[in-house]
């Protein structure tokens, strides 16, 4: 069993960040398919947008909680007695880090958030998972991304700039605000790699000058 748990840990991680909970908000509250309206993301900004504030509130949260669900769950199975890689003096490889494997199931949840199996690899952009995630894995980086986020609605009013930046920020805050484990901070940096490719339309409509602000309806 103890074998067992690494695998484990990594298909729990999955099977919770890969609940389409913005799909499944959006069928309940309306019967319809969110990936067939606004921007066909899967995520809580297009529900706001299409079927209103309070689905899109609810999607919202949701995510986070299944993004910190994910590394508190893993948090838990590397903590138990019978964890295989328990760190000690005799092991130094990256097996035997403890925050590898917390981290890794921040970076798995927010993966499969954006490819869940359940809608044949059809998901969302992963910001609010990663903002569940981060905050499971330092409160304190993510409530300093959380401002970076805020400042950069506030002056600008792209959501997707925000989640750009205050996800590529994150990773510099665990380096030099809290100074965090080696592996959280590449691993964080990888989510945030994956959050910013997975904006590559957003970022190509704000080059363009066509990216949608909050309150403005659809550019055509």
């Amino acid at each position: 069993m103890a074998q067992a748990l690494p695998v484990i840990l990594i298909i729990a991680a999955y099977l919770i960040g890969s609940i389409p909970f913005s799909f499944l908000v959006v069928k309940v509250v309306a019967g319809a398919d969110i990936r067939t309206h606004g921007s066909r993301n899967v995520g809580a900004t297009n529900v706001a947008r299409n079927f209103g504030k309070a689905p899109g509130i609810v999607a919202l949260l949701l995510d986070i909680a299944k993004g910190y669900a994910s590394v508190a769950l893993s948090r838990w199975i590397v903590n138990r007695p019978d964890w295989p890689y328990a760190a000690d003096a005799a092991h130094s490889t990256p097996l035997y880090s403890m925050s590898l494997w917390i981290a890794l199931a921040a970076l798995i949840a927010v993966l499969a958030h954006m490819y869940p199996v359940w809608l044949r690899f059809h998901g969302g952009k992963g910001v609010a998972t990663a903002a569940g995630a981060f905050l499971a894995l330092n409160p304190i980086a993510i409530a300093a991304g959380m401002i970076v986020f805020l400042i950069v609605i506030l002056v600008t009013r792209f959501v997707s700039l925000a989640s750009i930046l205050s996800a590529a920020s994150i990773p510099v805050f665990l380096r030099f605000l809290v100074h965090a484990p080696f592996w959280t901070i590449i691993i964080s940096t990888a989510v945030a790699v994956a959050i910013i490719l997975k904006h590559h339309s957003n970022i190509a409509r704000l080059a363009q000058g066509s990216e949608r602000r909050i309150g403005e309806r659809n550019k055509q």
